[in-house]
């Protein structure tokens, strides 16, 4: 977290980043996946999940995307409206009660699939099972081409320079700059260029932004300023949360530096989009 919300937030606690457990990845892809799009995706960036699809298809996975499914409760839980987000999480567990992988393109709401729906559900057993069961096929999408599908990726984009930014959230719990990054490393012409400020948040944090928006404002300036100050063409990010914020952030400053999901990035500069 930022120094600015230390300082302003009186009696703010430090707390060590937990290390995800490393996972147990499968040998052979799985013909079948779910794809929990998220919010965010659904209602902002349609164009991230339809790629995050078209990057599975292309590994010769078919993708089954339950029409009912919505929020995975984040915003209602790190608000602490606990009750309300076992609600809203009970709902989803429904839709993906296939015993096959369920794949997130975002580091935040798989990390809330598979660390906090235990907490949300600790007093029911019988949900419990379900819960661990869900945990444990959960993956964010970079994590799930990396290790599970062990993608090789040809890059056929122009040469660029990007600079990466993970959600604090996806770092912490899920490790999704080192998944990023590596993908990122497959690419013959993108050099990715280091920022001071990469690992710290941009300043949306859901409910943050909108309770605290002058310490989420001075927070996504020091973000877009050192995104500007690295020499980056284009920002890549796994996170619709934190695209929406810096990307609003730039085009306020008037800015052409934008951002774009790992998802569009790949397909893209892979031969996806042409």
């Amino acid at each position: 977290m930022s120094e600015l919300y230390y300082n302003a937030v009186p009696n703010a606690t430090r707390v060590a980043p937990p290390r995800a457990a490393p996972r147990q990845y499968p040998d052979v892809k799985p013909e079948r996946v779910y794809l929990f799009g998220t919010c965010v995706v659904d209602l902002f960036y349609p164009e991230a999940g339809m790629d995050a699809i078209h990057l599975l298809e292309r590994e010769g996975i078919r993708v089954e995307f339950p029409q009912g499914q919505s929020c995975c409760g984040q915003p209602a839980y790190t608000s602490g409206y606990t009750d309300q987000a076992r609600e809203v999480a009970r709902s989803q567990l429904a839709l993906f009660a296939g015993d096959y992988p369920v794949i997130v393109p975002s580091g935040s709401c798989a990390g809330m699939l598979r660390e906090h729906y235990p907490d949300l559900f600790k007093d029911e057993p019988d949900t419990l099972k379900q819960v661990h069961a869900l945990a444990a096929r959960t993956y964010e999408l970079a994590e799930f081409l990396l290790f599970v599908c062990k993608v090789q990726l040809n890059d056929n984009g122009a040469p660029i320079k990007v600079a990466l930014h993970t959600s604090c959230s996806a770092r912490r719990e899920m490790n999704t700059h080192l998944h990023v990054r590596t993908l990122l490393s497959q690419m013959s012409n993108v050099e990715r260029v280091d920022h001071g400020h990469e690992s710290e948040c941009c300043g949306f944090g859901g409910t943050f932004s909108v309770r605290m928006p002058d310490i989420s404002g001075a927070m996504v300036a020091d973000k877009t300023r050192s995104l500007k100050e690295s020499g980056a063409h284009q920002v890549v990010t796994a996170d619709c949360g934190c695209l929406m914020n810096i990307n609003g952030s730039l085009e306020k400053q008037r800015e052409s530096l934008r951002g774009q999901h790992l998802a569009s990035f790949l397909w893209q500069r892979t031969g996806g989009g042409q």
